[in-house]
């Protein structure tokens, strides 16, 4: 009988192979971990399988091998509707907004208490004199930190970012990238950030994968990858 795991990873993906229907799989024997406190960067080029291993976590495809599991629980699309009772909150690329509501009855949807939704003001303050705006008003950063802001309500265990600096200007995308590294330090949550920029990514995070062509081309501690352009480069091109 197998033994139970003390204190396993918030995100474990094990040898996972996964695709779409009964075609070719986009992963193969994707394998990469995420630990509490821990901000862990998912690089590669567009079509390298980075929107494919996010639906694998969160439950919306089913792997043919290997497992993905959230705090030893093992992830699929009957168990998807779980993730949020284990602490799973996601910041999609759509950033999932309700666009004819305000930036305040975006933020009580989370949780509808007044001096809960005020609490998160002070991460954002550039929200305060926004809360009556459509969101569909805001601009591309105002939206993304207000994306940002609700997962941080949800005060999560593990939070799965998708392109957080996509469209915005890089001094935008960096302050809201350092609430993410404040969130990990503080907080002791796991982040699991897909990100394009790739000097942003590596500059807050602890570690990162390069996928390329479905698989990990390249792994290593953030520091050290960004020190290696040429390597950066090579895992890129395959």
């Amino acid at each position: 009988m197998a033994l139970a795991v003390a204190n396993p990873p918030a995100l474990a993906v094990d040898g996972l192979t996964v695709g779409y229907g009964a075609g070719i799989p986009v992963l193969r024997d994707v394998s990469l971990a995420v630990r509490p406190g821990e901000v862990v960067a998912l690089l590669g080029p567009n079509g390298a399988g980075k929107t494919t291993l996010l639906l694998a976590v969160a439950g919306q495809l089913a792997p043919s091998s290997g497992a993905v599991r959230v705090f030893g629980e093992r992830v699929s699309p009957r168990r998807a509707r779980h993730l949020p009772r284990l602490g799973v909150a996601a910041v999609p690329d759509n950033r999932g907004l309700f666009a004819q509501l305000s930036v305040r009855d975006n933020l009580r949807l989370v949780h509808p208490k007044r001096a809960t939704v005020a609490s998160v003001l002070s991460a954002f303050p550039a929200l305060e004199p926004l809360l009556d705006r459509r969101c569909g008003l805001l601009s591309g950063g105002e939206q993304q930190m207000l994306a940002l802001a609700k997962a941080f309500l949800f005060r999560p265990r593990l939070l799965v970012i998708d392109e957080m600096s996509h469209g915005l200007a890089p001094l935008i995308a960096d302050r809201l990238l350092g609430l993410v590294r404040e969130l990990a330090r503080e907080q002791g949550t796991a982040v699991l950030l897909v990100e394009q920029h790739v000097r942003l990514a590596l500059a807050i995070a602890d570690r990162a994968y390069v996928l390329s062509l479905g698989r990990v081309a390249l792994s290593g501690d953030a520091g050290a990858l960004a020190a290696d352009p040429a390597a950066l480069r090579a895992a890129y091109l395959g």
